[in-house]
């Protein structure tokens, strides 16, 4: 694993911390785990008809909501029975969940209104560690 790919594993983890939903975590595995990562993941919804709702996500005014359909249309039936299955919930559990979480966190990872580029991983890489320094030591 890179530099980028731990700076971003981090950023991901600092957004998702405090959660004790399981989906949340299989979430953020499939999309660190897509080749590609969060622009494939992206991608992915603009190809399936959803550019506008995933632009919503990213851009910095409201988020605009997805329904379940649209989940299993655009993940695939067989890519949320996989995170349902690891969750431990059904299928229509998993999409009903999906429809809030993935909006939320797509915003959340793309700060500024934009999918950071490997650069902008650097500057959120930095100012997770900056957040982590000890008061008045000048070191983590």
């Amino acid at each position: 694993m890179g530099l980028f790919d731990d700076l971003e594993n981090k950023a991901i983890s600092s957004v998702t911390r405090g959660t004790s939903n399981p989906l949340v975590s299989q979430l953020v595995q499939m999309i660190q785990q897509q080749p590609g990562g969060r622009p494939a993941c992206c991608r992915i919804f603009h190809e399936k008809g959803l550019g506008g709702l995933v632009n919503s996500w990213v851009g910095t005014g409201p988020n605009l909501p997805i329904s379940s359909d649209q989940i299993q249309h655009a993940l695939g039936s067989p890519q949320v029975q996989q995170l349902a299955a690891k969750a431990g919930i059904s299928s229509a559990a998993a999409s009903s969940q999906l429809s809030r979480l993935l909006p939320a966190l797509v915003d959340k990872l793309t700060p500024n209104g934009q999918i950071p580029t490997q650069s902008g991983l650097m500057e959120i890489g930095m100012n997770l560690l900056k957040s982590l320094e000890t008061p008045g030591t000048g070191a983590a």
